[in-house]
């Protein structure tokens, strides 16, 4: 069983729908990547991403797709890259990021409930 956490935990966690523009791979680090810029609306603005996703997507790919991802964690430094929001995504069977996407279009920013 997971531990079990109140609403007011969950609403802490800002979680936000942004449109990749740019995606360019980053074979440099120790576990090669994808350095994401996600446009997440006027509010937040373009944030960047070190995701770990060359198993499952190309970077000419990614551009335009809409992902989940964390706004308000601090930014952690990776390898050259001070990256400022984490993506969010599930294991597939070989336990490799499967991004979180919105299945209809949404506008950037918006919230998670």
């Amino acid at each position: 069983m997971t531990n079990i956490i109140s609403y007011m935990d969950f609403e802490r966690a800002d979680i936000r729908v942004g449109t990749i523009i740019s995606a360019k791979e980053n074979f440099e680090l120790k576990r090669p990547s994808i350095i994401l810029e996600i446009d997440f609306g006027k509010e937040i603005g373009i944030k960047k991403s070190s995701a770990q996703l060359i198993k499952n997507y190309k970077s000419n790919d990614l551009i335009n797709r809409q992902v989940a991802a964390v706004v308000n964690f601090e930014p952690k430094q990776i390898g050259n890259l001070i990256s400022e929001v984490l993506v969010l995504g599930f294991p597939d069977e070989l336990n490799q990021p499967i991004l979180v996407e919105p299945n209809k279009i949404v506008p950037n920013g918006g919230k998670l409930f």
